[in-house]
């Protein structure tokens, strides 16, 4: 008989409803569990320690991560985290599961298991599953050995995507059915993913890993949501609509349903892939084939509904992530460094920059002569050449922080293998109006972030 060591498992994602029923699994089993999570607790349990941390910040991974053997990543960044939000959010789920990579592997870290998204065949993907496959690619580039278990819809009360299909049964008597509702889909039930991922955790691999996992079924969403109706009682029409697009849809469903667009849209896109398992092998060496799709429904159903999880206070500040091409061979500091230099050029005789000995760079207005924005380079965040950090000290535009926890910083760094340039803005709070600052200084940064990718294009 198998007995499994008792380990430290620190969990990112630990307020969603995946990460509690995780957290609460590990800690029944005698496991030590950290719980990490930006926003307060949605709920407290024995054998848990819960630490803030803005995944955002690198010093915060690395210092939420002390102790831990093992890391678990449930987070997809696809609602705003700040007042203001300037990115795709592709880019926002590759900067903070590039900060848990390099976090994991300063921390030495067993293994890191995650959760993402079954994998199409074909290279056109969806925003929503490229973006998965890239944090996949991305927490297994720093080191430590990777579990990757794709997954599609997860069946559990609480999860966003059984929720909508819920909505949509329980509150529609005619239900329209556009061409991908007839995609076929693997879900699987949220008891049987626990024990997957426990299974994992209990058993590390030295070398990294992916497995498909799903349910006994496949089916398509038109079919799940008539099975939906047929376990609640109703008695529902499904009609055939030819809308191929997502424009309507996207709409009827938010109406319907009350879900923010920044969740439904990404979800449509994906639905037009075939999520299928390509094989389950990991069920196989686990013994656990999987409930069926009803069993995992009424499950769900008497499962009391998750507390709603607890989003953090709204912030005044912004947060930018532009992605650009990297020249090959190019790296972060050398991207910094070409950035001082071109954008006093680009804005001529209005813009001068002045750096000093102690590292401060001050974006100067020529007259009269004032300081717009003035950064001060980190020395001791900015070691290695594929990330440099610089923090907003000061300026005209820039409002006075003394939290350390929450310094207005940009940075620019490597990801994907070097392949492009993340440049990131990270809790800067302006000091023009809310209403000003969109009309201005927001559109101003996203025009000079266009012209800078077309800088360093030229360069090649």
């Amino acid at each position: 008989m198998y007995y499994p060591s008792l380990v430290t498992i620190a969990i990112a994602g630990a307020n969603g409803f995946v990460g509690r029923a995780l957290a609460r699994r590990l800690a029944g089993a005698g496991h030590r569990v950290i719980g990490l999570t930006r926003g307060p607790v949605a709920e407290r349990a024995p054998g848990i320690e819960w630490r803030r941390c803005d995944l955002f910040s690198l010093l915060q991974c690395e210092e939420s991560l002390a102790g831990a053997e093992q890391a678990v990543y449930l987070v997809h960044s696809m609602l705003p985290s700040a007042h203001l939000t300037q990115g795709a959010f592709q880019d926002m789920d590759l900067i903070i599961a590039d900060n848990f990579a390099r976090a994991a592997a300063k921390a030495g870290l067993r293994q890191t298991v995650y959760l993402g998204g079954l994998i199409p065949e074909g290279p056109a993907l969806s925003r929503h599953l490229q973006s998965r496959l890239e944090v996949e690619r991305t927490l297994g580039s720093r080191g430590t050995p990777l579990t990757a278990l794709r997954a599609g819809i997860v069946i559990g009360a609480g999860g966003s995507s059984f929720q909508m299909m819920l909505k949509l049964v329980r509150r529609l008597p005619l239900i329209f059915c556009p061409p991908w509702a007839r995609t076929p889909s693997h879900p699987i039930a949220l008891a049987d993913l626990l024990e997957l991922l426990v299974f994992c955790l209990e058993r590390p691999s030295p070398a990294s890993r992916q497995f498909d996992i799903g349910c006994p079924e496949i089916l398509s969403y038109r079919q799940m949501l008539e099975r939906i109706a047929r376990l609640l009682g109703f008695e529902r029409l499904f009609v055939d609509v030819p809308l191929r697009g997502t424009f309507w849809c996207r709409r009827w469903l938010r109406l319907v349903t009350g879900a923010p667009k920044e969740l439904v849209v990404p979800l449509l896109e994906s639905m037009r892939h075939p999520m299928v398992a390509k094989d389950r092998r990991l069920q196989e060496q686990a013994g656990l084939p999987g409930l069926s799709f009803d069993e995992a429904v009424r499950k769900a159903l008497q499962e009391p509904p998750a507390p709603p999880g607890r989003r953090a206070a709204p912030q005044h500040n912004v947060r930018s992530v532009q992605r650009i091409p990297l020249p090959p061979g190019r790296s972060a500091r050398w991207a910094a460094e070409r950035y001082g230099e071109w954008l006093p050029r680009l804005f001529k005789s209005l813009l001068r920059a002045e750096r000093d000995a102690g590292g401060r760079v001050r974006l100067m207005l020529a007259f009269p002569r004032l300081c717009l924005i003035e950064h001060e380079f980190s020395t001791d965040r900015s070691q290695s050449p594929d990330r440099q950090v610089y923090y907003i000290t000061g300026g005209l535009l820039a409002r006075k922080d003394r939290r350390l926890t929450r310094r207005p910083r940009i940075e620019f760094r490597e990801a994907l293998n070097g392949s492009c340039l993340l440049v990131a803005i990270h809790d800067y709070r302006p000091t023009l109006p809310w209403f000003l600052y969109n009309l201005t200084q927001a559109p101003l940064h996203l025009w000079v972030m266009r012209g800078f990718a077309r800088q360093l294009q030229g360069l090649k």
